[in-house]
């Protein structure tokens, strides 16, 4: 009879081959009632699962990442359940777990409205009050599509009908209502209600533009109500820092249809950008890099050589000249660099050989996937590639790893993950430069002490890669920064330097980004500072606020003082009341607000308010420009407020 191994290590025996709920019920009732699935040998499994033979068991429970994706999963179905009960018309297609949540697409005559989300969440709690027992029955391949014909469900007939003949395929149902899938459920839909829908979209059948349009509803599922609680409040924090409406309301930047995919940048967005490149520019040329710029629109006989063309050409913009040559837009500017590289013999001793650019890039995006500046067509990269040997990699990666991890930090992210990600299908090179390359890049990142996440296939398609994603301060991750390490790159374009032993050897190439795109991480910090830039970054860091027409002509001087120390000021001359002034210019967020009155104006100070209303008192200009530029130089938070 089987023995169960426990994750502690202790042992079970059994009668007869039991079930996992029969494993947890014998560990203790309460595990037994908080049950959602199992683990045999690290399969997972339904609770209704028999262990036929010896086996490593585990309990899975809301409080498992694995319990929370069988949750989401479960919820999906009863979602569509609920669809079917209320609209019988409706066709269900496909339903996956994704983060935070789950989703369902569906066929229906006619679109669905927020009643009817709010009716179909209502009909989801009752068949959760039904706690109808979800089971499982498995088919034969031929028979399903069969099944799901005479149900009228064409989609889930055409799904079935791609899957290999001869495959058995499994199926899951409560009550009267049944969808294919692989499983596992929880036990009973009675375990399912810290749920909501959140809303509906469009969504093509397969993905496909040229299939027919479905509708997507979304939803989210937790273990339970306090998680939900606590979600659904970071949803209503993400809306209030959505960085549209703050590029809206602080006049950043806007976007319109005759360009879409394209930021149209106003003066005070177009002035954060630039000091994210100033910044950028100070601390790579701090580290050893050589800045460059590269064509944007190229010969398509260079991609083809690149491998771009080929793996990555469904994504780029071609154009025809009228001598019927045909260019590229670049998305990249990796070939444009290996151009710069190969001009001139180099040796050994030139090697490493960093060169970096802004560069801007343009790539496909479809139109439903654009999200203001977090998804653009076009986008400018801070960009760079180093020339190394292969015995420079490491010293190379600990470097650029270090630069990556230390800019981040003064930008106000200190939660920062590293996903390690290896080849993908469609790559190119041989498995044996992979090899390489992969062993390289993990000594690399043992060297500087990462901690590491797997995610696997996801390299770029000429080498692996590291990915650096950040927290942001409501606890979402953004992937930025990348390190790549390429060994094909070079050769198909031609690159070589002469080494020590006087022969032609091929570079390795690390390819290297620590924003990716400016105009994303401009977004990302709006959301994640609210708004509420640190002073060094802060489009406008102070203005002057004059009380009566009395002041205007201090007011003007003062700006002029601190507009000549390289602060950003303005002046508020207009005929309104202060209350007014003040609350205008804390809604943009400025920093500080300097206001003047008829005793400021004698005694040549300005009473000094922050954004968020505390009083710091009067200061002189020369003790106000001590204070901005120390701030501006450690690169902190807004001076006791923020």
């Amino acid at each position: 009879m089987p023995v169960i191994t426990l994750p502690d290590g202790q042992q079970k025996s059994f009668a007869s081959p039991p079930t996992i709920d029969e494993v947890a019920a014998s560990i203790g009732p309460g595990l037994r009632k908080a049950a959602l699935a199992g683990r045999v040998d690290g399969r997972l499994v339904d609770t209704s699962c028999r262990v036929e033979s010896d086996a490593r068991v585990s309990i899975v429970t809301g409080r498992d990442p694995d319990g929370l994706e069988v949750i989401r999963h479960s919820t999906a179905h009863l979602l569509a359940n609920a669809v079917q009960e209320l609209f019988p018309g409706a066709q269900v297609t496909i339903g996956p777990v994704i983060e935070d949540g789950f989703y369902y697409d569906f066929a229906y005559e006619r679109p669905f409205t927020p009643e009817d989300l709010a009716a179909i969440e209502e009909r989801m709690r009752d068949i959760v009050a039904r706690d109808l027992p979800v089971t499982r029955q498995v088919m034969p391949r031929d028979e399903a599509v069969a099944f799901f014909a005479r149900l009228g469900e064409r989609y889930k007939a055409e799904i079935i009908g791609a899957i290999p003949a001869g495959e058995d395929i499994s199926l899951y149902g409560q009550g009267g209502w049944v969808d294919l899938c692989r499983g596992p459920h929880v036990p009973s839909t009675g375990k399912l209600g810290a749920f909501k829908l959140t809303k509906v979209a469009g969504a093509y059948w397969r993905g496909d533009s040229r299939n027919e349009m479905l509708q997507r509803i979304y939803g989210t599922a937790w273990a339970d109500d306090k998680d939900l609680k606590a979600y659904l409040h970071r949803l209503e924090e993400a809306e209030k820092r959505d960085h549209r409406r703050i590029g809206r309301e602080l006049d950043l930047f806007h976007f319109q249809e005759e360009a879409p995919g394209s930021v149209f940048w106003h003066p005070r967005g177009w002035t954060l950008f630039q000091q994210l490149i100033g910044y950028m520019r100070d601390r790579q040329r701090e580290a050893g890099y050589l800045e460059v710029n590269t064509p944007e629109v190229m010969d398509r006989a260079l991609w083809e050589r690149s491998g771009h063309l080929e793996k990555f050409g469904e994504n780029m913009f071609l154009t025809a000249t009228p001598d019927e040559r045909v260019y590229a837009i670049k998305p990249m500017n990796c070939p444009g660099h290996i151009q710069v590289f190969n001009q001139g013999l180099k040796s050994y001793r030139d090697l490493p050989l960093r060169l970096c650019e802004f560069g801007k890039v343009h790539r496909y995006e479809p139109s439903g996937a654009l999200h203001g500046l977090m998804r653009v067509r076009g986008f400018t990269q801070d960009d760079a590639h180093i020339f190394c040997t292969e015995d420079q990699i490491t010293a190379e990666s600990v470097a650029v790893t270090d630069l990556i991890l230390g800019i981040y930090r003064d930008f106000g992210f200190d939660d920062i993950r590293i996903k390690f990600s290896d080849r993908p299908a469609k790559r190119v090179g041989s498995d044996e430069v992979w090899d390489r390359a992969e062993q390289a890049l993990r000594a690399a990142a043992g060297a500087a002490g990462l901690e590491l996440e797997y995610n696997p296939g996801e390299g770029a398609f000429y080498g692996p890669k590291l990915e650096f994603v950040l927290r942001d301060a409501i606890g979402r991750d953004w992937q930025c920064g990348t390190l790549q390490v390429d060994f094909n790159l070079p050769g198909r374009l031609g690159s070589t330097f002469i080494g020590e032993d006087s022969q032609r050897h091929v570079p390795v190439m690390l390819h290297r980004a620590m924003f990716g795109s400016l105009e994303r991480f401009c977004g990302i910090l709006l959301e994640h500072h609210a708004g509420r830039l640190p002073l060094w970054l802060a489009p406008v860091q102070a203005v002057v606020l004059t009380i009566t027409d009395r002041q205007a002509p201090f007011a003007e001087r003062a700006k002029e003082v601190l507009q000549n120390q390289g602060l950003r000021v303005e002046a508020d001359l207009r005929n309104e009341k202060i209350g007014l002034k003040i609350r205008e210019h804390t809604l943009q967020r400025i920093p500080y607000l300097l206001v003047v009155g008829d005793r400021e104006a004698q005694s040549q100070t300005v009473a000094v308010r922050t954004r968020g209303g505390k009083d710091l008192g009067s200061m002189s200009l020369e003790r106000l420009v001590e204070t901005l530029s120390a701030e501006n130089a450690s690169r902190g938070r807004a001076v006791m407020e923020d």
